[in-house]
């Protein structure tokens, strides 16, 4: 029988979540606070977050080759459950998520830092806590580029961060777009190839206004 999990109403350090035993519930720690994880997701997530680790390893391989050791070659490719400690009251877990530098890895347990890149694969259950309160953490933390993949509305949210340290307005990727990366941008798939998501019509975007 697994432990509790720890009471949300207290706060809780980077440090007490860490040391946790091994047998506790998943969970995140947000600005001290607990969070617990939803039950496990859907196939359709599990494949989605699969498929895009896979691609983004192999395409860092690449470049690994390409660049004869320089450039991306450190990358490395992560899925969940992988500890991130973003601050001292803050540990997430991303669906996936990708680390070029070694020192943020040095521990051997969990990511120290920002990744270079993080992925969450959206789902009813956790959709509010990964736009809002989520994105808010990685924006402060420094995380270049946020992915947000929503498999029901068959869309991708690029979140990037700007000069002034905030999140710019966020890009929607149709199925049928290249996705561009600013860690990868010689790798352009589109999600539709990614994920076998049909096109999406854009009629009616090509009549609307641009927005303010």
């Amino acid at each position: 029988m697994s432990r509790p999990l720890p009471a949300r109403d207290e706060v809780w350090s980077a440090e007490d979540y860490l040391g946790w035993p091994s047998d506790t519930p998943r969970c995140e720690l947000i600005d001290g606070r607990v969070y617990a994880m939803s039950p496990a997701p859907t196939l359709d997530h599990q494949q989605i977050a699969l498929t895009f680790a896979s691609e983004l390893r192999i395409s860092l391989r690449s470049r690994r080759g390409q660049d004869g050791g320089g450039g991306n070659c450190r990358c490395q490719v992560f899925i969940a459950p992988t500890d991130v400690r973003l601050d001292s009251h803050t540990v997430v877990q991303p669906d996936v998520l990708v680390v070029c530098d070694p020192a943020k890895l040095a521990n051997g347990r969990h990511v120290d830092g920002a990744p270079d890149l993080v992925v969450e694969v959206l789902s009813p259950s956790n959709a509010l806590k990964d736009r809002r309160l989520k994105r808010r953490v990685y924006e402060r933390a420094g995380v270049p580029e946020l992915l947000l993949i929503d498999p029901e509305q068959r869309y991708v949210e690029i979140h990037r961060l700007g000069s002034d340290g905030r999140y710019a307005a966020p890009e929607l990727i149709a199925p049928q777009e290249p996705l561009l990366l600013a860690l990868l941008p010689d790798w352009q798939p589109t999600p539709g190839e990614l994920f076998g998501w049909p096109p999406a019509d854009l009629s009616l975007d090509e009549d609307m206004p641009a927005a303010p």
